[in-house]
């Protein structure tokens, strides 16, 4: 049930997310390491698979996921974001997914609930529209 897409191919990594002190994201530091990697890679991966997003509350993963679009945009590189949308729960899966699914956000990447097996049901839910 696949299919190819002409901008999925290149270098597409999963950026950590730093954090300062207080164990906030650190924002300046993350937009640094965005600005970094822009020139080097075909699309970015903000809260993927890197581990951080289990610390990260999901208004903490919005806001990572709009940083990088603003920076994205303010280089006016233009290249795909896929925003991670992956939780501990389908609940908090399936809703990030659904708010990443806009057009100011078209590309998301998703993976089973970490916290339990995957079920048919389960990843039903998480892949519909």
């Amino acid at each position: 049930m696949g299919y190819k897409t002409d901008w999925f191919k290149g270098v597409f990594p999963a950026l950590v997310t730093p954090f300062d002190t207080h164990d906030q994201v650190d924002e300046a530091a993350y937009r640094e390491l965005i600005r970094f990697v822009l020139p080097h890679v075909n699309g970015l991966v903000p809260c993927g698979t890197t581990g951080e997003f289990s610390y990260l509350s999901a208004d903490e993963r919005k806001r990572t996921i709009e940083i990088c679009l603003d920076e994205v945009r303010a280089s006016r590189k233009d290249i795909p974001v896929v925003a991670g949308t992956g939780a501990m729960s389908t609940r908090e899966t399936v809703e990030l997914t659904a708010w990443a699914g806009t057009p100011a956000r078209p590309a998301r990447w998703s993976w089973r609930p970490i916290s339990s097996s995957p079920t048919l049901t389960k990843c039903t839910t998480i892949s519909r529209p």
